[in-house]
C-alpha cells in the first residue's frame, strides 16, 4: 500500500522562488557596493532573475548547461542564484581566490558555457581567460565604473533592461541545480553537483530550530562567500523562509562587516573563524554596536574556545558552531546546548557544547569510524573519521566514472575529519586526518593545541604542524602570530608556560616560531600545507624544552 500524497517535485523554481516572489516580495535585500548600499527586495530579485534567464537563453544556454559566476556577494550574484537553476541550467560558482590556472582548469572541466563576472574582478578573469581551452561569452556585473577591461563583454544591466521575464520550466527534482569545486588541497579540485531536491531539503534543514533556525523574522548577513558551498545555503534558504539578506560585497574588513551589521540590525551573521577573530579584535578597540545579533554562525574550521567565550562574555553574542564541507551542501551538524543541560546551564557546560560541532542535523546520518571500519564508542575520547550520508550528501565527484572508493565507501562519504562523539551524540572535531601529529605512535590534535594557544591574551592566530623527528617520527611545532605590540613581552617560554597546565606534557610543542600571519586558503581557513612547505625542518632558535614525545 502506498500513501496518497501529491508527488510535488522538490525544485528551486517550484518551492523556493514562489515564496520569495509572492509571499516575501517586499522583504529587503541589501548589498554593499563600494561605499554605497543598494536596497532591493526579494520580489525585485526574482523579477530580474527571470530577465536574466531570458538573456541566457538568447545566448544559447539550455537545461543542464553550466553557467559560471566569478563574483563577490552582491544582489546581482543573488539574481544568478535564483535565475540560473530556475531556468534549468546549472549555477557554477567559481572561487575568485584560486590561482588562474586552477580556475581555468575548473571552468574547462565543468564545461561552463557562459560566465558572469564582477567588473572589479575582470583583471583577474582576463588572466583565467588566457588559459581556457576556448573563450566563453562574458556578462559583466557592474560593481565598478571602470570599464577599461570590458572589451566585447555584455553589460548586465543593459541586457536585463532589454529582456522580457522568462517563465520557469517544469524540472525534474533530481536534475542538477548548482556546482561547487573543492579547494583542491591535494590534486586537482573536485566537482560537487547539487540537485534541486538536495538544495530544497537543505534549505528546510537550515530553518529548523535545532540547526540555524533561520526565519522570516531574521536579517541574515551572509559574509561566507557565495563561491563557498553555495554560501552555506543561505541564499536559497533566505528566499524560502523570507529572511532579509545582507550581502557585504568586496569589503570584508572587520570595520565594514561591523558597520553593515550595526546599520541594518542583522540578527544572524555567518562566516569562518578568521572573520570572527578579526571582528573580535576590532570590537575590543572600537566597540561597534552588535547588539542586534542573536547569534553568529561559525563554520569552515573549528572555532577556538577562547573566541566562543569572548563573543558570549564580552560582546554578548553566542557563537553557533556548525560543521560541514562542500560535499555536504554543507550543513552536516550544528551545536546547540541540549535540553539535558538544564534550563540554566553554567558557563563551563555552555562552553563545552558551544565549542563542539554539535549533533548531526535531521536528514543525515553520521558515524565516527575507527581504522578497523567499526564505529568508535560514544565516550568523548576515542577518535575516528566522520562518515556521513543523506539526501544532500554527494555520492561521487563530477566527471568521475564512479565513486572514488578512498572517498565514498558503501554508501557513505568519508569526510577526512577526525572527531570524537560523546554520550549525547555531540561531535568534536579533533583534526583533519592529514593534520594530526603522530608522535611516538600517539596522536596529537593540532586543532586542540591551536585553540589553547589562541586563548593566550597576546596571541592573535596560531597554527600547529608536525615536524619530522628522528626519535618520535613527528613532533608539533606552533606557528604563532602575536597581537600588535606583544613581541617585546612574549617569547617561546611564555607560550609553553601558558600551555603546561592545559595539555599533557608530551603534547607541548618542541618548537615555537613567531610569524607575521598564518597563510589562509581561498575560503579563509588556515593553510597548513603552505606552512609545511615553509618549515620542512625546525628553524634555528625555535627549540623548546618539551617533554617526552609520547604518552608512554
Amino acid at each position: 500500500m502506498q500513501g496518497l500524497m501529491m508527488e510535488t517535485p522538490l525544485t528551486i523554481p517550484g518551492l523556493v522562488v514562489p515564496r520569495a516572489e509572492k509571499v516575501y516580495a517586499r522583504t529587503p535585500v541589501v548589498a554593499r557596493i563600494g561605499q554605497n548600499e543598494v536596497r532591493t527586495t526579494w520580489g525585485a530579485v526574482v523579477g530580474r532573475a527571470r530577465r536574466l534567464a531570458t538573456v541566457l537563453r538568447d545566448l544559447g544556454v539550455r537545461e543542464g548547461d553550466r553557467v559560471a559566476t566569478f563574483g563577490w556577494n552582491t544582489h546581482w550574484h543573488l539574481e544568478a542564484y535564483i535565475g540560473i537553476p530556475s531556468m534549468g541550467a546549472v549555477l557554477h560558482t567559481l572561487n575568485i581566490r584560486l590561482f588562474a590556472d586552477q580556475v581555468a582548469y575548473i571552468a574547462d572541466h565543468a564545461d561552463d558555457s557562459v560566465v558572469l563576472v564582477d567588473r572589479s574582478l575582470l583583471p583577474l578573469w582576463r588572466q583565467v581567460e588566457a588559459r581556457l581551452s576556448r573563450p566563453r561569452p562574458l556578462i559583466v556585473l557592474p560593481d565598478s565604473d571602470d570599464t577599461a577591461n570590458d572589451g566585447d563583454a555584455i553589460d548586465y544591466e543593459q541586457a536585463i533592461a532589454a529582456a522580457q521575464p522568462a517563465e520557469w520550466p517544469d524540472l525534474d527534482e533530481n536534475a542538477a541545480a548548482a556546482m561547487c569545486y573543492t579547494s583542491g588541497t591535494t590534486g586537482n579540485p573536485k566537482g560537487v553537483v547539487y540537485s534541486h531536491r538536495s538544495s530544497v531539503l537543505h534549505s528546510f534543514a537550515t530553518a529548523l530550530s535545532g540547526t540555524l533556525a533561520i526565519g522570516a523574522q531574521d536579517t541574515v548577513c551572509a559574509i561566507v562567500p557565495m563561491f563557498h558551498a553555495n554560501s552555506w545555503g543561505l541564499p536559497h534558504a533566505g528566499a524560502m523562509v523570507g529572511a532579509s539578506l545582507l550581502l557585504p560585497g568586496r569589503d570584508l574588513s572587520p570595520a565594514a562587516i561591523c558597520s553593515l551589521i550595526a546599520s541594518e540590525r542583522a540578527t544572524i551573521a555567518a562566516g569562518v573563524p578568521t572573520i570572527w577573530l578579526g571582528v573580535l579584535d576590532y570590537w575590543r578597540r572600537e566597540k561597534p554596536d552588535l547588539s542586534s545579533l542573536r547569534t553568529v554562525i561559525c563554520g569552515g574550521s573549528a572555532a577556538p574556545a577562547s573566541l566562543c567565550k569572548a563573543f558570549e562574555e564580552e560582546i554578548g553574542v553566542p557563537i553557533t558552531h556548525a560543521w560541514g564541507m562542500t560535499e555536504t551542501s554543507p550543513i552536516g551538524s550544528v551545536s546547540r546546548v541540549p535540553a539535558e543541560a538544564g534550563q540554566n546551564p553554567d558557563a563551563a557546560t555552555r562552553e563545552y557544547y558551544n565549542t563542539s560541532q554539535g549533533r548531526w542535523v535531521p536528514g543525515v546520518d553520521v558515524r565516527v569510524t575507527g581504522d578497523d571500519g567499526k564505529e568508535v564508542p560514544w565516550d568523548a575520547e576515542t577518535m575516528g573519521e566522520i562518515w556521513i550520508r543523506g539526501p544532500w550528501i554527494a555520492r561521487q565527484y563530477y566527471g568521475d566514472p564512479g565513486p572514488d572508493p578512498a572517498k565514498f565507501s558503501d554508501g557513505w562519504l568519508r569526510t577526512g575529519d577526525v572527531a570524537t562523539v560523546d554520550q549525547l551524540g555531540y561531535l568534536r572535531i579533533v583534526d583533519r586526518t592529514k593534520d594530526l601529529v603522530k608522535s611516538g605512535g600517539e596522536w596529537i590534535s593540532s586543532v586542540e593545541l591551536e585553540g589553547h594557544i589562541m586563548a593566550h591574551p597576546d596571541v592573535l592566530e596560531a597554527a600547529v604542524i608536525g615536524i619530522p623527528d628522528p626519535k618520535w617520527d613527528e613532533r608539533p611545532m606552533a606557528c604563532v602570530v602575536l597581537r600588535a605590540g606583544a613581541s617585546d613581552r612574549v617569547g617561546v617560554e611564555d607560550i609553553l608556560e601558558f600551555l603546561r597546565p592545559r595539555v599533557a606534557k608530551w603534547w607541548l610543542p618542541d618548537h615555537v616560531v613567531f610569524i607575521d600571519e598564518v597563510p589562509k586558503t581561498s575560503v579563509g581557513k588556515f593553510d597548513k600545507k603552505v606552512l609545511r612547505s615553509r618549515f620542512t625542518e625546525a628553524p634555528q632558535g625555535s627549540a623548546a624544552a618539551a617533554g617526552s614525545g609520547s604518552a608512554s
